[in-house]
């Protein structure tokens, strides 16, 4: 009995230091941590910026701060991924959260909190490398970042900010050589990944993380939709990932994208048209990209609601912003044409029409373009 009740009071006081351990730091510096971090997801990279050196400033020997300040470059790549114009500022940052876990792990070597940030470190770095798709060196950093949330997870089984790791790495792992069969024998060496396991991960975090809550859903979001092949399920995070940070281009346009498949053509023109106004009022993350995608999505509106000289407005516009930002034709710039064929033979123009298509017909082929075009070349569409 004497022994069973130790062992109940030693999970007691063994429980209560690992939360403790979890606080990251007292009151004043969390409060202010999170309201950078709500300032980073509503695109106000100034106001995060300025509360994240409050907390460096607070706490310099504490990496949440110099995290969370990467964080900030992470998010600019993410909303212009065509862009590298922050990519060497955000390895620099994410070398110095490294650096400060590292200073802190020389000193103690199961220090929980800097577990915690050298492995979130580590995967942004490895998620940074899957972007600009140098697959080799994520998966390498990928494997590092993986062995130091597995130690933490013994440590701290039941903390849902580690399972956003956790859940990107089981996902990719075994999406990846799906996707890149030149991948499978580098994931060989690699901890094997598990994509169940991974979206239950990120579901998990996404409801019950203390820290990395919206980074999981923003995360379930993209896979739900780009790997998935599931709008009806990434609808529901990026709705509420809208709705909660309404500045927020890279929500709307996973949003604005789910529309466009599952309806209604209302609500789609509206999302689309607020993403194309916040690139003409100059808000920071509404690129030019986003700009050439709401052209097409709300003349496709317009051709479906029989508005044909107004679609033909938005979709030349379309055309016309990919000749300017595309080095190489575009599927946005290829489709664009098509409908502007499709509108001049429904308008009763076709020789227009033909022309349209005899063009679609010696570009790239996406999605059956071309075959689309030589159909039309021989029969008007919508006969």
């Amino acid at each position: 009995m004497m022994k069973a009740v130790s062992t109940v009071i030693a999970l007691v006081i063994l429980s209560s230091v690992t939360q403790a351990q979890w606080m990251f730091m007292r009151q004043d510096g969390d409060t202010i941590l999170r309201e950078g971090v709500r300032a980073i997801y509503n695109v106000e990279f100034k106001k995060a910026s300025e509360k994240f050196k409050q907390v460096i400033a607070l706490y310099p020997e504490h990496p949440a701060g110099y995290f969370m300040d990467a964080m900030i470059d992470w998010w600019r790549i993410l909303l212009n991924q065509r862009s590298t114009r922050y990519d060497q500022q955000f390895l620099s940052k994410i070398d110095r959260v490294l650096a400060k876990c590292d200073e802190l792990l020389s000193a103690e070597p199961k220090n929980i909190t800097a577990l915690f940030f050298k492995g979130g470190a580590l995967g942004f770095r490895g998620r940074y490398y899957a972007v600009r798709q140098q697959f080799v060196e994520a998966a390498s950093v990928g494997k590092e970042g993986m062995e130091i949330l597995r130690e933490l997870q013994k440590i701290a089984p039941t903390n849902h900010d580690i399972m956003l790791g956790t859940g990107v790495y089981n996902y990719y792992a075994a999406a990846l050589p799906e996707r890149y069969p030149l991948l499978k024998p580098v994931m060989l060496f690699l901890p094997r990944g598990d994509k169940k396991l991974g979206i239950l991960q990120l579901k998990a975090a996404g409801n019950q993380a203390r820290y990395a809550a919206v980074e999981a859903k923003a995360q379930l979001m993209a896979i739900l939709y780009n790997d998935e092949k599931k709008p009806s399920e990434a609808i529901v995070y990026a709705r509420e990932l809208t709705q909660q940070y309404p500045n927020n281009p890279y929500f709307a346009r996973y949003l604005g994208r789910c529309l466009v498949q599952l309806g209604p053509l209302d609500s789609m023109e509206m999302v689309w048209r607020t993403l194309l106004l916040g690139y003409m009022d100059k808000k920071e993350g509404y690129d030019e990209f986003t700009a050439r995608e709401a052209l097409y999505y709300i003349g496709t509106v317009q051709m479906l609601k029989g508005n044909y000289d107004i679609a033909l407005k938005y979709l030349y516009k379309c055309d016309e912003a990919s000749r300017l930002v595309d080095k190489e034709m575009s599927g946005f710039m290829v489709k664009a044409n098509l409908k502007i064929g499709q509108i001049y033979d429904v308008q009763g123009k076709r020789d227009l029409a033909i022309s349209q298509y005899k063009k679609v017909a010696g570009w790239r082929d996406y999605d059956g373009t071309q075959d689309e075009a030589a159909r039309y070349i021989a029969k008007p569409y919508g006969r």
